[in-house]
Order: C-alpha cells, then sequence, then structure tokens
C-alpha cells in the first residue's frame, strides 16, 4: 500500500524497502477548462543538487532536451505536450545506486512551458501529483497530491529524493515559483539566460 504524503511530510524510501534501487517517479495532472485557446504543455525535470543546493553544472538538469545524466542515474522518459489520458503524463527513472556521491538530493520540478506569453500558470491545473513506485515491480511506494491552489504560481518543486546517511528519503515540497523555468533553474543555480 501507497504512503500518502502531505506538504512537508517526509518518508523513508530505501529503509522501508531494503535493496530498492531502481524507482521511476511519474508525475500526472489535468488542465481546467478555460479559454485562452493555446494549448498547455507541462514539463517535468529532475535537478541533482550537491550539498549546496546548487548543481554542479547543465548536465545536472535533465529535462526534454537532456534526456539522461551522464551517470546513467537519472533518465527522462520523453516528453507530453498535452497531459491527454489518465495515469502518468511524464516519468523520470532514476538509479538510487548509480547517483554520484556528491549528488545530495533529487529535485522534480514541473513548468508550464510558454507560460507567460499564453497567460497560463497553475491555478488552471488540477489533480497533479507526483508519485514513486518501484520499476522492478511495478508496486507505488507513495504519493504526493498537491491540494493547493498556485493561482500565480509558473513552475512547482513538487518533491525531492535525497540522502540520509546510506539511506534516500522522499519529502513532499510544493513549492511554487513566479516566472516559470528562469527563476527555477536560477533557483538551483542554472542561468538559462
Amino acid at each position: 500500500m501507497a504512503v500518502s504524503l502531505k506538504k512537508g511530510q517526509k518518508v523513508d524510501l530505501t529503509k522501508t524497502n531494503p535493496g530498492l534501487t531502481k524507482v521511476i517517479a511519474g508525475l500526472g495532472w489535468d488542465v481546467n477548462k478555460y479559454d485562452g485557446g493555446n494549448d498547455f504543455d507541462l514539463d517535468t525535470a529532475a535537478f541533482l543538487l550537491g550539498e549546496n543546493g546548487k548543481v554542479s553544472g547543465e548536465v545536472d538538469f535533465v529535462f526534454y532536451n537532456n534526456l539522461n545524466h551522464p551517470s546513467g542515474s537519472v533518465s527522462h522518459l520523453g516528453d507530453n505536450r498535452t497531459g491527454e489520458g489518465e495515469g502518468d503524463d511524464e516519468q523520470i527513472k532514476i538509479n538510487l545506486a548509480s547517483v554520484p556521491q556528491e549528488v545530495n538530493k533529487i529535485d522534480f520540478t514541473v513548468t508550464i512551458h510558454d507560460a507567460q506569453a499564453r497567460g497560463q500558470n497553475f491555478g488552471q491545473v488540477s489533480n497533479a501529483y507526483i508519485r514513486i513506485f518501484n520499476e522492478e515491480t511495478n508496486e507505488e511506494l507513495l504519493r504526493y497530491d498537491l491540494s493547493e491552489d498556485y493561482s500565480i504560481e509558473t513552475a512547482v518543486v513538487v518533491g525531492e529524493l535525497y540522502r540520509h546517511g546510506a539511506e534516500w528519503k522522499f519529502s513532499a515540497v510544493g513549492s511554487g515559483f513566479e516566472g516559470g523555468l528562469g527563476a527555477l533553474c536560477g533557483n538551483f543555480g542554472i542561468n538559462i539566460g
């Protein structure tokens, strides 16, 4: 039975699931009906962060234009441009055993592509969630449903996997940003100019 988390909660991932190394972060959402006339294109990404909460370089930003981290530990499984259908809209695969030692945590984010130009924000998105499941058994281990109304935000840090000694834990973050991908990247030490 999957653990259901609320904002700010943390849960042991590997301690309660001994031998777990391969997981998939599935992110999903629905778009509310609105009169904007533009499609909603939400994009997920993973930022591999050091102790200082920053990336060591652009290679630590895994997203639709950089699908694989050089270590092979984190892979984005492709861009979904509409969010149509049931289940996960985008997925990121993580091999916990091969994450480089200098990576302290992996933050999972969702941004709205061209949000400012299209007049879109997360207030027009509903049923957003992240779930972590075991890649080998497909067993859902945890789930975090975002229930806040992000009426002005165009980017959200949904959750993070982080090291705790030799174990990995998950934290339900749910932190919104104005300024979309640029603000998010700046926060993690990347200047996308």
